[in-house]
């Protein structure tokens, strides 16, 4: 068995970042941004009123000062006069500031008598105004690769950038075995279960950026697994789930080594989850993971989705945070434990509390966990107040 640590480092040297695509912006969500986005025009374009009240010049921002109004502007109707000693214009949030004025007067803080304003005695330091090129000047840049955030669109929108390049998605094609599995809606034997872990992983993998392929249940017959692999033509990623193991039913090595997989590892010094194969099979990169459905869930969090990073083009891998715990914990064994924990809040760190039962067939308790407490291999006995490593989840 090989460390999780060399286990990621071995499954992420197995691919490298896919081809770039143009995408229009309205299609950008989510998306890793492959190359820099320039702006084409500088925001904002003007001086702009950042409230609504009245330009005024400088000199003129006296306590009782009495002005003339002689004229308006608006967002989108820029006043064309020049407003000038003794003058204002009626300005309002937005609108471009009329040439001469140095300040915008709140509209709360004077008093208007047909075309005269008379200001009050709260005179604010500010003045109101947004400058040229406040926000950014044409040519500023956003760098790549990036995770395109929706503020990031609404940003490159105000850039006047309609198209970007963005890294492919991973199509990701999962594949479940077992002839103890059903879909969700039918009805099981008394023998069989619903199966549960490719929703999850598909879920997953959706969310991180990839497109995720559900394939049809295989059965554990060489036949059966054979016709599988060849519907998962054209993935990115192959995700088995389940029948890596070495029991008389499980066919998967056996079947994806005849299909051409050039194994890298089998086995993982780690719980839940040791049975987890990795290597490259043809033009995908082929991820066994375990079928007991945590099992499956963790280990997909630690491998698959830095996998999906890698391939956009970003960083792989966390580090992990800390945390203080809320109860003792003995002595860890020779593998690393992935414990299912809540977090809570704390007075300097989180609060981290390990769920009591880390059955890795019970989803009840994964659904209700925020947080993977990592215990490395050999770890000593820790008691309440001790500081924690742990991975959100």
């Amino acid at each position: 068995m090989i460390s999780v640590a060399e286990a990621l480092s071995r499954i992420l040297a197995l691919a490298e970042p896919l081809d770039a695509e143009t995408v229009p912006l309205r299609a950008a969500a989510g998306r890793v941004l492959s190359e820099a986005v320039s702006a084409r025009l500088t925001q904002p374009p003007f001086n702009a009123s950042a409230m609504d009240g009245y330009a005024i010049r400088e000199a003129d921002h006296v306590t009782g000062r009495r002005l003339k109004v002689i004229g308006e502007a608006g967002a989108g109707h820029a006043f064309s006069g020049r407003v000038g000693q003794g003058e204002a214009a009626r300005i309002f949030t937005g609108a471009p500031v009329p040439d001469g004025a140095e300040r915008v007067v709140l509209q709360e803080d004077v008093t208007r008598d047909g075309d005269q304003i008379t200001l009050g005695d709260r005179l604010e330091q500010s003045n109101h105004i947004r400058p040229l090129g406040q926000d950014f000047r044409t040519g500023d840049r956003i760098s790549a690769p990036r995770r395109l955030r929706p503020a990031d669109l609404a940003l490159i929108a105000s850039m006047n950038v309609p198209d970007l390049r963005v890294t492919r998605r991973p199509v990701v094609a999962i594949l479940s075995t077992g002839d103890e599995l059903v879909m969700p809606g039918e009805e099981p034997k008394p023998d069989q279960i619903v199966a549960s872990n490719t929703f999850a992983i598909a879920a997953m993998a959706e969310a991180r950026g990839a497109e995720a392929r559900i394939l049809p249940i295989a059965r554990d017959t060489h036949a059966s697994l054979r016709q599988s692999f060849a519907l998962a033509t054209g993935a990115d990623v192959i995700v088995t789930i389940g029948g890596a193991s070495v029991g008389e039913h499980d066919h998967i090595q056996a079947v994806a080594i005849e299909l051409g997989l050039q194994q890298n590892f089998w086995k993982i010094a780690m719980r839940p989850g040791k049975p987890v194969m990795a290597g490259r099979m043809k033009d995908a990169v082929l991820l066994g993971l375990p079928g007991n459905p945590v099992s499956a869930i963790v280990t997909a969090q630690l491998f698959l989705l830095p996998l999906l990073d890698r391939m956009q083009g970003l960083e792989a891998g966390h580090a992990p945070l800390k945390a203080r715990l809320t109860a003792p914990l003995g002595e860890n064994g020779p593998r690393a434990h992935y414990m299912r924990a809540r977090l809570s809040v704390g007075d300097d760190l989180p609060a981290i509390t390990p769920m009591g039962n880390q059955d890795s067939a019970l989803l009840t308790i994964l659904s209700e966990a925020d947080a993977l407490l990592i215990r490395p291999p050999g770890d000593p006995v820790r008691g309440t107040g001790d500081i924690v490593p742990y991975l959100p989840f």
